[in-house]
């Protein structure tokens, strides 16, 4: 008689992120979107003279959420904010929150030294995207 073999376990089904973002239903599409662009703008800016194919280009929550400023402020000027709230990102811990679901769906990695409180009061919305925009004239 052949040995009995115990059935091998089924891999877990993995989610599209398009599933991901439906279960956690707090953030559009569009939401994710603009952090992913906003993460590779952020890494660009930090550590654009690195030239080594093996270093680290690892950004820290409270880097991504000044680079997620940043890059907001060029792209809605004033209105970034608005547009933000949009799609229910009123906070820093926000952008956290989708960082950490796109982590969670595969999409990107975190060191171990990487929390949601990273994420935390990094600024204030009100201050950061109009109290202190400026417009820059590219004259």
């Amino acid at each position: 008689m052949p040995p009995q073999h115990e059935p091998r376990p089924k891999p877990p089904i993995q989610k599209t992120l398009q599933q991901v973002i439906e279960d956690q239903g707090l953030y559009s599409v569009d939401a994710f979107d603009f952090v992913r662009r906003g993460l590779n703008y952020t890494v660009e800016l930090i550590h654009a003279a690195l030239t080594d194919p093996e270093a680290s280009r690892h950004v820290s929550g409270q880097q991504l959420c000044e680079g997620l400023r940043h890059f907001a402020l060029l792209q809605w000027g004033l209105l970034s904010r608005t547009v933000l709230a949009r799609w229910n990102i009123v906070r820093t811990e926000d952008f956290g929150r989708i960082v950490f679901t796109l982590i969670e769906s595969g999409e990107m990695a975190k060191t171990e030294d990487d929390t949601l409180e990273d994420f935390r009061n990094v600024y204030d919305f009100a201050t950061g995207f109009e109290s202190n925009y400026r417009i820059v004239s590219r004259v």
